[in-house]
């Protein structure tokens, strides 16, 4: 299927894996608004996929604030008049022993990696179930189908996140409407890049998640894959 002259958000679109989408989106043709919580980050993407030919609008947004949510899907209908594609994929780090995670850390996790989600699909579902057609790509992880000790917030979130995709899924597949989740493993990005023991080498690019989702975006209409996507690399990314 085409992306040319569909119009695509990307929510956590200044850097890493929401960056790599962008780019990949506007290479396809699709007109691309750009958001993110650093306003420069997303002039930058924008900026750049504007000078390489593309459309693009860079939006400062924080998806887990309603009132963000409401202006920036708004300033994508009034540049290009609806919304075909959302990715999910605006993500925080947090973790922590459950018996002792702070709270704060916890809801602020939360906030970002489910609240976020939920906000953006709430807010482009009514026009993508009217026309009868649209695509939500979730941005998960690993750590959505593992059980890894200590990952706290960031673990219970990515799971969470997967069935908020399903229940999606299911609610709006009689109206045309398409709900994939993808779950990388490592990827090296700003937010991992420092890690201990991380090996570089062996970990995924921010590119090659966004080709498995332009891959999964340009699909037949009625192909519907599995839920979650597992991407990840075969060799152990870590040292010891």
């Amino acid at each position: 299927m085409d992306l040319k002259g569909q119009v695509a958000i990307v929510t956590g679109g200044g850097t890493g894996i929401g960056r790599a989408m962008a780019f990949a989106l506007a290479a396809q043709g699709a007109s691309v608004v750009v958001a993110g919580r650093r306003l420069r980050r997303v002039q930058e993407v924008s900026r750049a996929i504007q000078a390489a030919g593309g459309l693009c609008l860079p939006v400062r947004a924080d998806v887990a604030r309603a009132g963000d949510v409401s202006v920036l899907v708004a300033a994508a209908r009034q540049r290009f008049g609806r919304i075909d594609i959302l990715v999910n994929n605006a993500g925080i780090g947090g973790g922590g022993p459950i018996h002792a995670h702070d709270v704060r850390d916890w809801d602020r996790v939360m906030a970002v990696n489910l609240r976020g989600p939920f906000l953006m699909a709430r807010a482009v579902l009514p026009g993508m179930r009217r026309r009868r057609r649209g695509h939500i790509l979730n941005i998960s992880s690993e750590s959505g189908l593992e059980h890894y000790e200590s990952d706290g917030a960031y673990g219970v979130s990515k799971h969470a996140l997967i069935a908020l995709g399903e229940y999606i899924q299911r609610e709006n597949q009689s109206l045309g409407i398409r709900v994939n989740t993808i779950c990388p493993g490592m990827v090296v990005t700003e937010m991992t890049a420092g890690s201990r023991g991380l090996v570089h080498e062996k970990c995924l690019a921010p590119e090659e998640i966004a080709e498995l989702g332009i891959w999964l975006l340009t699909r037949q209409p009625n192909l519907k894959i599995g839920t979650p996507v597992l991407i990840q690399t075969m060799e152990n990314p870590w040292t010891g």
